[in-house]
């Protein structure tokens, strides 16, 4: 065969076949760099947020901090990218404490939602904040320098209109619904479409939930809770629907506590006491019905011990 002859632009080019081999690698390399970090064949399924695998986690949390920093430095605002380990942090840092135990968080403040709730940017409170966990220190600090009309529009163009939805915090939740500027700029180029739904719910634990083993735990957690005054059909309803009511309370996380008017503290008060109640009894229940039967479930559906 003679040497190829490719066509470009009306004019007959002859490449050599190595520079044919190259050409073809870079599109396909090209090509792989478009697709989603976590893209993974149907039949594996990680253990991680949105049933990635530790490796495409990590990728993943790279891609997302990368493009959030260029789309920030666009807007003319300074912004490290956060690497994986302190999003990590941010992540395990939600209902925890340190020197309290997952127990006796649940027991002192629900799931820490409303309970907790200053109204605050991320990056000034103070204490319990998973938020400002996540988006590091030098960032944090950055932020802190600002004049306080600065810090509101970095925040807008951060995290949009709910700054309590920071990439480490919607990540750990499996919901990016309310992400907003940058951050969900970023996610929508390195997540599904379905991911960035608030329908999204994690295929593994999908799976898990259609055992019939797992249908009659469920069906006792609800038995029990309704007992108790509280109308769940499921252990995952409970969290997203004090988010709701907190959210709503609080135009999307962005009234601060002390501008709030009588009524509004009041309103918030009452449910500082509803989430403090239903998250004991929602954590006593799941601990001693679901969690052991989730257990077996997923260890005899994925063959491995669970963790």
């Amino acid at each position: 065969m003679g040497t190829p002859m490719l066509l470009t632009g009306g004019i007959m080019m002859r490449h050599s076949k190595p520079l044919l081999k190259l050409i073809l690698v870079l599109l396909v390399t090209t090509a792989v760099g478009l697709a989603p970090v976590h893209a993974q064949p149907q039949s594996v399924m990680g253990t991680e947020e949105f049933g990635m695998t530790p490796k495409q986690l990590v990728a993943a949390v790279t891609k997302v901090e990368t493009l959030i920093a260029k789309c920030m430095r666009d807007q003319g605002f300074d912004y490290v990218a956060v690497d994986y380990q302190t999003v990590r942090r941010g992540m395990n840092a939600d209902k925890t404490l340190p020197g309290m135990s997952t127990k006796e968080f649940f027991a002192k403040h629900g799931f820490g939602l409303s309970t907790l709730y200053t109204g605050d940017p991320p990056q000034l409170a103070k204490g319990y904040s998973p938020g400002r966990e996540g988006l590091g220190e030098r960032n944090v600090q950055a932020f802190a320098r600002l004049p306080a009309a600065d810090q509101v529009a970095y925040n807008r163009a951060l995290l949009g209109e709910n700054t309590s939805a920071t990439f480490a915090n919607s990540l750990e939740q499996e919901n990016f619904s309310q992400t907003g500027g940058c951050t969900r700029k970023a996610v929508s180029q390195a997540f599904k479409a379905t991911e960035l739904a608030a329908s999204y719910y994690n295929p593994k634990d999908d799976q898990i939930n259609k055992d019939p083993r797992m249908k009659e735990a469920v069906r006792k957690y609800a038995a029990e809770m309704r007992k108790a005054g509280f109308n769940y059909s499921h252990p995952d309803d409970v969290e997203p629907d004090i988010r709701r009511r907190l959210n709503a309370l609080t135009q999307g996380g962005t009234l601060p506590v002390s501008k709030m008017s009588p009524t509004q503290l009041s309103a918030l008060k009452e449910l500082q006491a509803y989430e403090l109640g239903v998250g004991i009894k929602h954590r006593q229940v799941r601990d001693t019905l679901v969690d052991p039967v989730a257990d077996k479930v997923e260890e005899a559906l994925f063959a491995r011990k669970t963790q």
